[in-house]
């Protein structure tokens, strides 16, 4: 492994995908609930290429515009200015449109014409089309269940990619990362992460997002540092689940009975 790679522990065969995708240019999409580690996956793999990578957290005032770029007035002249995806198109980055369903339907537009087999980007503004770098590569993630499905990628977007589902990690790889990532009391980590799996089945709740290893990392955390393990839970997985002061409270309770 590279010196400072991000640790990323493969549930998969994720790892061998990407590179194939990689190989043969075709973009890739990765699907899953929030804090599973797709965006530390891309990361990791962008290492493992040696290769810069340009993250986008796309929401829904991502434009076109914000990704290709605009004019601007630099003293007396108006001069243009690449965006993100020019500049990784032509610097041949990794260029990774985080929650790509989140963003404005122009941008889905902008993009098409990188993921089939013209790997080319027009610039309306310049009236230019710019042919991708050899290593340009093209990458995104979406959560299909958010909100019940009211964001959504079309299928026709979906079928430019390759795309791979991730899912919370089974126990004992879910237990190694806590431990991985802030060396945190095996036994600690291990409550943390039966805590997490019992709320992932308390469907009857209702949360819009459960409970992320992402969560369970920062409670490992905090608890390692030195803060309560019992507050440390509350204030690092209950509170950002749910605003719902009984959801809270019930919450609570089932967490002190767990650690």
């Amino acid at each position: 492994m590279l010196e400072n790679t991000p640790y990323y522990h493969a549930v998969g065969k994720e790892i061998e995908v990407f590179n194939h995708a990689y190989k043969n240019k075709i973009p890739f999409l990765l699907k899953g609930p929030t804090g599973t580690g797709k965006s530390r996956f891309v990361e990791f793999m962008a290492h493992q290429l040696d290769k810069k990578i340009i993250t986008i957290s796309c929401h829904e005032e991502t434009s076109s515009t914000d990704l290709i770029g605009r004019f601007i007035i630099k003293g007396a002249e108006t001069v243009w200015l690449d965006g993100p995806l020019t500049t990784a198109v032509k610097e041949g980055a990794i260029i990774y449109l985080d929650e790509i369903a989140e963003a404005r339907p122009d941008v889905i537009v902008a993009i098409h014409s990188l993921t089939d087999h013209r790997r080319e980007l027009f610039i309306d503004k310049l009236g230019e089309t710019v042919k991708a770098h050899d290593d340009f590569m093209l990458v995104a993630s979406f959560n299909p269940g958010y909100q019940r499905g009211f964001k959504e990628l079309k299928p026709s977007t979906r079928q430019r990619f390759i795309a791979v589902s991730f899912e919370y990690p089974e126990t004992k790889i879910e237990i190694e990362i806590l431990v991985k990532e802030t060396n945190v009391d095996p036994d600690v980590a291990k409550k943390l992460v039966a805590i997490g799996n019992k709320i992932r089945n308390l469907t009857e709740l209702g949360l819009t997002e459960t409970v992320s290893t992402r969560l369970l990392v920062d409670a490992a955390k905090i608890i390692h540092s030195g803060l309560p393990k019992r507050l440390s839970v509350h204030v690092a997985i209950v509170e950002p689940l749910t605003d719902d002061l009984q959801t809270v409270e019930a919450l609570k309770d089932l967490c002190d009975l767990m650690i």
